[in-house]
């Protein structure tokens, strides 16, 4: 009889399931992988992304003696990756064995890395790539009587075509290397629907090919996407670092450029860069940094110069700073990460202070150029205290006490009895079409309900150097009407007085004025886009819009009420108008972010006011006028006439008027009650408000746009005679 203890399990014991054979527990053996899944995963761990790739094609150019690289890009690189330079190639006995993992002619034992001081050195970069992509090599060396092209599949020479030789073929070709890398991830489909957005990759290209421009002085940097005439980045040989840095990163970066450079012996590193002084910050910090030429990442580098300036700058303030960094390569180890992003180097707390002392020293010496804008009288009250010092004066500074003086009563037609934070007089008004009354809380909420969501990015801002608009610029500040423009730098809004007629009243001064805001409007989007060409926001449109349906719709319009609408063709119109716009996409995207695709899909228009958005419903005809109305042949006449036609599409549409006495609330559209309280919201606290900021209220706008309805003195001198 078998012991009771052996057929019961302690208590809290998990059993074990019954094993269907005898050497279910036996240990596993250990088998070799397939070379082909060992050489897929090296590749995953080396190419990451295009970037990756990228990164190592350049340093093998630059070490191969380059003074020129040419990138061109497909579909963020996933489509097509091809670089090309002038360095010394490669030759044609290599060529077999050059895409073969731990293939290279920078080491030849293992004690070299400590000596190292090339980029590529592992001979993994190509072999990785032509594992998970199609490579083509074109190289020819200043020996060679003409280029040879070799393809690569699996590390091993491949043929072009099925039943072709393998071998490399003789064609015409200049000295330097040509590589193209084409369907990376083919055969990693996980990895391959990773990369949702190539614009995303590309624009990871472009910031990995800008830091190299920075930093290889003498070495032309050119980056373009396939198909595109002009290139996303253009740098030529005998640029300077700076000028490369204004290239990349915009003058607004350039201007506030300091040098800085640290040494130590002791530890064996040389430091020099560029980094920003006191006068700039952005929103998040830009730190190119190099280790012996190598891009890399620190993050203790990195909070140790925000550290830094965190003293100079203001609060949620970064800095850019490009600093290159060489250390005794015995003392670094850049063997420790498979794509050599991150070294490891001796003494590493000791060289980054070194560093930041000697860059907050810098800051230091440059910090009295910082400016303060200040204010000694503070508006509001005029009148004198006993001292005779004004209210509102900010002054620390006391004169002496003096014969106490009487206070002089002021001229009451010289006071201004309204002020920006006191009530209005719309306050007063009931409330019009589920428009509540200003400052309540179901007008917060309302607004705050309406308003679009907006996306931010840290483009730079592009510097416009064309002398056509500077001279539309000049234009505009030459008909400046001085008095005009300073009531409107410091009115008060009073209220908006008709919608149909676009009429609104402010108070300058003691003035009132009755303002056409649809022709200030006009004025102010106008100087808008001159001001900010280059760099305006988008508004997109999700999904896409139809260009040729959208003109349809303003063609049908315009055909309806033309006189001779048989001879009006509206099929002809739209398709002259859509090619006209297609054809100058590239033009339209770069100078107004007006985005066109080749297909004919309208995807984004320029957007010239946060907060504001114009009336979709002008868009058809603002496209169709693009047409016959704006002059594509002249370039000053071109962005002249198409700004125009932006700033009467962004114009607040008239409405109609209240309803009268014979009409109710309810006879008024919704559409209508919306937009009704939309553009009084936005005349009373976007227009206006925008309009004091930066408005330059012209002659021309003076004659028909303002009109004043009275002055304090002069009801003042009414009142007398009563």
């Amino acid at each position: 009889m078998p012991d009771p203890m052996e057929l019961d399990e302690p208590r809290g014991v998990k059993r074990k399931a019954p094993s269907s054979s005898a050497d279910e527990n036996a240990p596993r053996r250990i088998k070799a992988l397939d070379p082909d899944v060992v050489n897929k995963i090296a590749a995953g761990e080396i190419i990451v992304a295009p970037v990756h790739a990228l990164k190592e094609l350049i340093e093998n150019a630059v070490d191969a003696g380059s003074t020129s690289l040419e990138v061109l890009v497909k579909e963020g690189g996933l489509k097509l990756l091809q670089i090309t330079d002038n360095g010394h190639g490669i030759n044609k006995e290599d060529l077999p064995i050059l895409c073969e993992r731990f293939t290279t002619s920078k080491l030849k034992k293992f004690e070299d890395l400590s000596n190292i001081a090339t980029y590529g050195f592992r001979g993994e970069a190509l072999a990785s790539i032509s594992h998970i992509a199609h490579l083509t090599v074109t190289t020819r060396t200043k020996d060679s009587e003409c280029s040879w092209r070799a393809h690569y599949d699996g590390g091993k020479l491949s043929p072009a075509k099925p039943g072709q030789p393998a071998d490399p073929k003789p064609i015409a070709g200049r000295i330097g290397t040509q590589i193209s890398v084409e369907d990376l991830f083919y055969n990693v489909p996980t990895r391959r629907k990773a990369f949702r957005s190539p614009s995303d990759e590309y624009n990871k290209i472009i910031d990995m090919v800008g830091r190299y421009a920075i930093h290889c002085d003498e070495v032309a940097f050119s980056c373009k996407k396939h198909g595109d005439s002009g290139t996303s980045i253009t740098v030529p040989q005998q640029a300077s670092v700076i000028d490369r840095i204004r290239q990349i990163h915009g003058n607004a970066v350039a201007s506030e450029l300091i040098e800085f450079s640290a040494s130590d012996h002791r530890w064996g590193f040389t430091a020099s860069g560029w980094a920003t002084n006191a006068n700039y910050h952005i929103k998040k910090t830009t730190l190119l940094l190099f280790i012996n030429h190598r891009s890399v990442d620190s993050s203790n580098i990195k909070k140790a110069v925000e550290q830094t300036y965190s003293a100079f700058l203001p609060k949620n303030g970064h800095p850019f700073v490009y600093l290159s960094l060489e250390i005794d390569p015995q003392r670094v180890d850049v063997n420790v990460h498979p794509t050599k992003r991150e070294v490891n180097f001796l003494n590493e707390d000791e060289i980054i202070q070194s560093i930041c002392e000697n860059i907050r020293d810098k800051l230091a010496a440059v910090d009295t150029s910082r400016t303060f804008m200040t204010q000694t009288l503070l508006p509001g009250s005029m009148l004198a205290d006993s001292s005779g010092k004004q209210d509102g004066d900010s002054s620390v500074l006391k004169t002496p006490a003096g014969p106490r003086k009487t206070p002089v009563r002021p001229d009451e037609s010289k006071m201004v009895r309204t002020d920006a934070s006191l009530r209005k007089i719309t306050s007063m008004f009931p409330a019009i079409s589920q428009s509540p009354t200003p400052g309540t809380l179901s007008n917060t909420t309302h607004d705050i309900a309406q308003d679009p969501v907006y996306e931010t990015t840290d483009r730079e801002p592009i510097l416009c150097r064309l002398t056509s608009v500077r001279e539309l610029r000049s234009a505009v500040r030459d008909d400046m009407h001085h008095e005009l423009t300073e009531i409107f730098a410091n009115h008060t809004f009073v209220g908006i007085v008709d919608e149909k007629r676009r009429l609104a009243a402010i108070q300058g001064g003691v003035k009132l004025f009755l303002i056409d805001y649809g022709r200030a409007c006009f004025e102010y989007f106008y100087q808008v886009g001159l001001t900010d060409f280059g760099n305006f926001g988008i508004i997109k449109f999700q999904p896409a819009l139809d260009l040729r349906e959208v003109l349809k719709i303003a063609a049908e319009q315009e055909k309806a009420i033309a006189e001779d609408s048989d001879t009006f063709d509206v099929d002809e119109v739209v398709d002259a108008v859509a090619e006209q716009l297609i054809e100058r996409r590239e033009m339209l995207l770069e100078y107004f972010s007006f985005e066109i695709s080749p297909a004919g899909e309208l995807l984004s228009i320029p957007l010239l006011l946060k907060g504001y958005t114009p009336s979709m419903a002008k868009l058809p005809q603002f496209l169709l006028r693009l047409g016959p109305h704006v002059n594509w042949t002249d370039e000053k006449l071109c962005f002249e006439s198409f700004l125009k036609e932006l700033a009467t599409f962004y114009v607040p549409e008239q409405l109609p008027t209240l309803p009268g006495n014979d009409e109710t609330e309810e006879d008024v559209p919704d559409e209508i009650k919306a937009r009704r309280s939309q553009i009084r919201r936005a005349v009373e606290h976007i227009f206006f408000p925008a309009f004091k900021a930066r408005l330059v209220a012209t002659k021309s706008f003076m004659k028909g746009g303002v009109l004043e309805l009275a002055s304090l003195k002069g009801l003042y001198r009414v009142f007398e005679r009563c």
